[in-house]
């Protein structure tokens, strides 16, 4: 089964990333959206702006799951709500709550499960955050770069082997994402800016979206303390495992075919 994410970094979703999304779900007549504004501090506002947005694109059918479920019948709701969804879209905000609730195995087992199965995930911003295997927290050391200096918590680990952070250039993170490449060489760190996306099929094969904004992926490269970044605009593509920059369609994984290294990778760029 086919595995499909979008990453939204915040801000305005690019029309051919969320364009995308309701395509993946089953299109606009057949796509069953369930929204999770768990993490907003007004989440009927966030639910009613997200329901506007669907609606440019036709979308008949979309439930909320509003407030975080705590009591055992409010987890069996939400489940039951997973069941019928074909796409899963988290708000932002405040991570950390959605991370309590992924605290619960059950749950996570669950989400999981969904989108193994070929249930699409997206989320924005925080929402966006929680989607990688270590989630960044919000606490960060801004004076240190290394170990330690940025705090993580166990996400819902989709996108395996990453971690991702959001509104990226526009609040300038690009230390905290530098310190989690050295701290984690094995895992590629993706910073998805603000007004940008980056589509992700099979957890491989990704494509930028954003005219203006865009993404940059981070990774250990040429030994310890150094790192190879590349920078994505809108329509690149990059496969995630071999790490390079690539072409291809994104409906056809298979017509991906390196093109060489990325555009501005660095063989060896010391950053410690």
């Amino acid at each position: 089964m086919r595995r499909r994410l979008v990453l939204f970094g915040g801000g305005l979703k690019p029309p051919r990333a969320l364009s995308q999304f309701v395509d993946w779900a089953g299109g606009p007549r057949n796509a069953r959206i369930l929204a999770i504004s768990w993490a907003s501090e007004e989440p009927y506002a966030s639910q009613d702006s997200f329901n506007d947005e669907l609606r440019e694109y036709g979308v008949l059918q979309v439930e909320a799951s509003y407030c975080a479920p705590s009591s055992e019948a409010e987890k069996d709701a939400f489940v039951a709500q997973l069941a019928n969804a074909t796409g899963v879209f988290f708000s932002g905000g405040d991570q950390n709550v959605i991370l309590r609730v992924l605290q619960d195995q059950a749950i996570t087992k669950r989400l999981r499960q969904c989108y193994d199965a070929g249930v699409v995930f997206a989320g924005t911003s925080a929402g966006m955050a929680i989607l990688s295997p270590l989630c960044i927290t919000g606490d960060v050391d801004p004076t240190r770069l290394g170990a330690g200096a940025v705090t993580t918590s166990e996400g819902l680990g989709l996108l395996a082997d990453t971690i991702v952070d959001q509104h990226f250039l526009k609040r300038q993170r690009q230390n905290r994402l530098f310190g989690l490449a050295l701290e984690h060489p094995d895992k590629l760190c993706i910073g998805v800016d603000e007004d940008a996306a980056l589509a992700v099929v099979d957890n491989r094969y990704a494509e930028a979206h954003g005219k203006a904004n865009q993404v940059l992926m981070i990774r250990s490269q040429g030994g310890p303390g150094f790192l190879g970044v590349t920078l994505l605009g809108d329509g690149q593509r990059f496969d995630l495992k071999s790490r390079k920059h690539v072409s291809g369609s994104l409906s056809s994984s298979s017509a991906f075919e390196s093109e060489g290294p990325a555009l501005l990778d660095a063989e060896r760029v010391p950053v410690a």
